[in-house]
């Protein structure tokens, strides 16, 4: 038993942290940081920066709350088991509404974020199209891939991968270079910052959701805690310094006051990088922006609506035949493509209704599973998330915080810059 077990620990440590850590950081990160200057223009710099902490080390602790509770089960099992043993059939089912709501729009908001920036490229190479058409075009393009198979997602996204590390590194680097400290830190006269923070939490929240790879690295590492954790700390910091350097250098080049016409035109991707291009020294890297902005929300795209293909597949019982999966592609890219033909500059909006249903699966209920499993569990001695109920309550305070901000702000009653 004891060989069993140094082998379980030796095949576990002899995976890459690197590779768990790239995993939270990479499914972290995507278009829907394109959002974050747009949101976080009222509040400026220094006050998104103490937002996006805050955010950061309550999604943190959700995460490693998640954790907890999953280690008390067996690697494999996933959110429909951990709420199911922990909180009953209705929260499971609330759960698991709620990240099917979360991936549903999040699909939207990728289709409506991928028409703009497809848009913007054409416009680029001057050739003109409705930016409803361009949301459909790169929906069915990219909806094509996912039907093929789950290989073709994973070997696209990989090189999709790489080429966002690279363009993102050359156009936000010279954009670091070329910042200006005043607009940074003193952007106009307005002695207004700090009432906007409360508008942009939610899409805080979104930029830092990993929770779904949780069990994945649970199953990936078996119950190496050590390891996990170290991985979901080294995932979460790497996101976190990019939403930084992203911060910096959209808000250290163009000027506070020029964010209310981005603002005004829906904030949409192809605005933001438009007004980036405007003060970019250079075509060549004005495309690697580009370039960027088109891999980011395909490869959002593609591993948003991959979970969602699963999901329903699984709901469903439809099978892997050609007609099974025709269908489930149907029922996963219609309602979103539809909506996106309707609607083409809903980005920030769908965004902010993904960040409402998040505060479920990804801050309250990792929160409620983890205190009832210290319950459920009292003697265990598998990893606890250190300080006590209070950490509980706050993720949970955080959560219900994050859906009130949402909310006010749908009925207008948080000040919303622009």
């Amino acid at each position: 038993m004891a060989n069993h077990m140094n082998a379980v620990k030796d095949g576990a440590a002899s995976k890459s942290l690197l590779g768990g850590a790239m995993i939270i950081a990479g499914t972290a990160v995507g278009a829907g940081m394109f959002s974050l200057p747009v949101v976080g223009a009222g509040m400026w710099f220094s006050y998104s920066l103490v937002m996006m902490l805050g955010v950061w080390f309550c999604m943190l602790v959700s995460g490693l709350l998640l954790l907890e509770t999953n280690l008390h089960f067996e690697p494999g099992d996933s959110f429909d088991t951990l709420t199911r043993e922990t909180l009953g059939n209705f929260w499971r089912i609330v759960n698991g509404l709620s990240i099917a709501f979360v991936l549903y729009i999040l699909a939207y908001a990728y289709i409506s974020g991928g028409g703009s920036i497809v848009n913007h490229s054409l416009e680029a190479a001057g050739i003109e199209l409705p930016q409803s058409i361009a949301g459909l075009v790169f929906a069915l393009g990219l909806a094509f891939i996912v039907f093929i198979s789950t290989k073709a997602v994973d070997r696209i996204t990989t090189i999709m991968l790489g080429g966002m590390i690279i363009t993102f590194f050359l156009a936000v680097g010279n954009l670091l270079i070329e910042i200006d400290t005043v607009k940074l830190f003193t952007p106009d006269g307005e002695s207004r910052y700090l009432p906007y923070m409360l508008a942009a939490i939610p899409f805080g929240l979104v930029s830092f959701g990993y929770h779904g790879n949780v069990p994945s690295l649970v199953k990936y590492y078996g119950k190496d805690a050590s390891t996990i954790i170290k991985a979901i700390v080294t995932g979460t910091l790497i996101a976190f310094v990019i939403y930084v350097c992203w911060l910096v250098a959209t808000m250290g080049n163009i000027p506070r006051s020029n964010f209310v016409d981005i603002i005004a035109q829906g904030g949409n991707m192809g605005v933001l990088v438009g007004a980036l291009s405007d003060v970019m020294s250079s075509g060549w890297l004005t495309t690697m922006l580009t370039v960027f902005a088109n891999l980011a929300v395909a490869s959002s795209f593609l591993g948003v609506t991959l979970g969602l293909f699963d999901y329903l597949a699984d709901l469903f019982g439809f099978d892997e035949s050609r007609s099974g999966r025709l269908k489930t592609a149907a029922v996963t890219f219609l309602p979103p493509t539809v909506l996106g033909l309707l609607f083409p500059d809903g980005f920030l909006i769908a965004i902010g209704f993904a960040a409402l249903a998040a505060t479920i699966w990804a801050a309250i209920v990792p929160a409620m599973m983890a205190y009832k499993a210290r319950k459920l569990y009292p003697n265990s001695e598998t990893f606890k998330v250190p300080g006590g109920t209070f950490v509980i309550a706050i993720v949970i305070l955080f959560g219900v915080l994050t859906g009130a901000c949402h909310l006010l702000a749908m009925a207008e009653l948080l000040p919303v810059y622009g």
